[in-house]
């Protein structure tokens, strides 16, 4: 796609929706962004409304809003039959992002496979990673951990010194999580050790956030319940709080809190936070609401409370059926045989 110059109208609008998103005002941001692509379409500049409809779609998924991200991302695939192959492969990474969020996991893979294939033939390193990252999420979220561990192994070989520092840390962070869902604890401390020395808070208190609150997760899935784990739900925690974050990023954080009392002995204190998830009213995804109620059952069977953990482990099970994650579904149920 050929860039024109640019108008004013244009520049202005971009100018704001880019600063809006600097300022984690997503949802704000998106709106802008939507209104410079329909200056651009309006000004016959495919390029431009390509650019910032992609821009919406990724502010839409920073908000949290996966469904219309999805719809947004939806519609530039339908448009990018003669786009460059990076190109096609950004919106497929970004319509498998917002598939992800759904708990549409099936078809998370599928995009990011295809945005994986896309590059295969191509040069740019930083996007086929990126692509690999989306298709190593969704197989390790959906339970297909075989999978998931051959293609971190490939991202692992496409790493090179050419590419960025932050996206090297975001691609040991992703091998590191799948080497934990593996019960390779080993591998996944050490891989999580490299991704944490190539991230800081002084340069990108965002990146640093997310990877604390994940590290912490992918370490109590692991019942590493240490000092360090300690620390990273603790480091999520202050830094969501200083730059804010989407209603599923707090949700997230409760999880592991709720996680951690659960590994610490803490049952009753884990229960009112987990009942706070379930209750949500922002409807968390199917995959959330599955790890919830998980954690719930095995709180609550903790307890003494079978009647409590029997219903919750179902629901689990449930939840993870909705999310495309079976394998997920039968560890709940083999909780389940294992209540009084």
């Amino acid at each position: 796609m050929q860039q024109n110059a640019v108008s004013p109208s244009y520049a202005a609008a971009e100018l704001q929706a880019r600063e809006l998103r600097s300022n984690h005002e997503f949802r704000e941001a998106s709106i802008a962004a939507q209104a410079a692509a329909d200056i651009a379409s309006a000004e016959g500049d495919p390029a431009s409304w390509w650019n910032m409809t992609l821009f919406q779609a990724e502010c839409l998924l920073a908000a949290g809003d996966f469904e219309s991200s999805a719809r947004v991302a939806g519609g530039l695939v339908a448009e990018s039959g003669g786009a460059l192959p990076q190109l096609q492969a950004q919106v497929h990474i970004l319509l498998a992002k917002a598939h992800q969020g759904l708990g549409l996991l099936e078809q998370a893979a599928a995009e990011a496979r295809a945005a994986a294939d896309l590059m295969i033939d191509e040069d740019d390193v930083e996007i086929a990673v990126k692509a690999r990252q989306a298709l190593i999420a969704a197989l390790a979220d959906s339970g297909r951990l075989d999978e998931a561990w051959t293609e971190s192994l490939i991202m692992a070989d496409i790493i090179s010194g050419e590419v960025d520092d932050q996206l090297v840390g975001k691609a040991y962070w992703v091998i590191g999580n799948v080497a934990f869902l593996c019960s390779k604890v080993a591998e996944g401390l050490h891989y999580h050790e490299l991704a944490a020395a190539t991230f800081s808070p002084a340069r990108n208190l965002t990146v640093w956030a997310k990877f604390n609150k994940a590290s912490a997760a992918m370490r109590l899935a692991a019942d590493v319940a240490d000092a360090d784990t300690l620390r990273c739900i603790e480091r999520a925690e202050l830094a969501t709080d200083v730059i804010g974050g989407s209603p599923n990023d707090f949700l997230l954080l409760k999880l592991n809190r709720g996680h951690w009392s659960y590994l610490a002995g803490e049952s009753a204190a884990a229960v009112e936070l987990l009942e706070q998830i379930c209750a949500d009213l922002e409807t968390p995804s199917p995959q959330i609401l599955g790890e919830a109620n998980l954690l719930l059952g095995r709180s609550y069977a903790a307890l003494g409370k079978s009647a409590e953990a029997r219903q919750h482990l179902l629901e689990a099970a449930d939840h993870f059926e909705k999310a495309g994650a079976p394998q997920r579904a039968e560890q709940a149920l083999e909780f389940l045989t294992n209540v009084a």
